[in-house]
């Protein structure tokens, strides 16, 4: 019969041996837990560290966002056109792509035609001309022809419907077709549009609408909206055409002469442009 000293010893053994195990599962549980614990820590700098480098802590994400390329300027050389007209090109980043610019076109042929160009819809259309009037592209230029569709078309230089700046922009905010009959045609009276030869090479040509067209395709991107001197514009359109040189009756008998187009500073409020807003074209037109 075992002794009574005997099984205290055995008692105190069994009792170390809990003791033993308990320590060993704790420290099981820590090193889980400082395990868990380090994982989390270096996800949790990864996910900073990418943030970081996207630029999620940046102060100002709207400087960030206005050094981005917001308009493609792609060069002309016309291929020997002599009646291309080197002003620079317009800047490609920080350019305002909401509100309108008011264009103000003064005439031979009474007062002026003013207008509102749509930033929101065609902000490279904007951009643009405010570079071109800031140089004096406009200035004593003839509006050569009275077109079919009923709109003054201007802003060639070289009155020859091949003429403009060294640089061309893409379509911007051409209409979507419209019903015939429906009462909403695609270029309302006083639309301004541009004009290019060939289309999508848009410069600095375009459009003085003083009637509605409604066309089946329509081709033009819509880039503002005549606010006042529609009368004038009306006036222009009735003047008597004559002969182009190329069989075509478009030219005004009378010379209609832009004595000044100017562009001001953006204002907060969008303009509607009467045309349907559609996404401007991934792909830069050729030049």
């Amino acid at each position: 019969m075992a002794s009574s000293r005997d099984r205290a010893r055995k008692l105190a053994r069994a009792k170390l041996d809990r003791q033993l195990a308990r320590r060993a599962a704790a420290a099981k549980r820590r090193r889980q837990i400082q395990a868990g614990v380090g994982a989390a820590l270096v996800l949790a700098l990864i996910v900073v560290g990418s943030a970081w480098a996207l630029g999620a802590f940046d102060s100002d994400p709207e400087k960030k966002k206005a050094a981005q390329d917001v308009c493609v300027w792609t060069p002309q050389d016309g291929g020997g056109n002599t009646n291309l007209k080197d002003v620079g090109t317009p800047a490609t980043t920080g350019l305002p792509t909401a509100g309108t610019r008011p264009m103000t076109v003064t005439t031979n042929q009474g007062g002026p035609i003013t207008a509102a160009l749509n930033l929101t819809a065609a902000p490279c259309a904007g951009a643009s001309f405010a570079h071109l009037a800031g140089r004096s592209f406009f200035d004593n230029t003839k509006c050569h022809e009275i077109t079919a569709e009923g709109a003054l078309h201007c802003g060639d230089p070289s009155g020859t419907g091949i003429g403009g700046p060294t640089y061309t922009f893409y379509d911007e905010n051409v209409p979507v077709p419209v019903p015939s009959g429906s009462g909403k045609p695609a270029y309302p009276k006083g639309t301004v549009a541009l004009v290019a030869n060939p289309p999508g090479a848009n410069g600095s040509q375009f459009l003085l609408f003083f009637k509605d067209y409604n066309p089946a395709k329509p081709v033009y991107p819509v880039i503002g909206k005549v606010t006042a001197g529609l009368d004038v514009l009306t006036k222009i359109g009735a003047l008597p055409t004559v002969d182009n040189g190329s069989g075509a009756k478009v030219k005004p008998k009378t010379d209609v002469v832009i004595k000044s187009l100017t562009v001001g500073e953006v204002a907060d409020t969008p303009a509607a442009t009467g045309a349907s807003t559609t996404t401007p074209s991934a792909t830069p037109s050729a030049g």
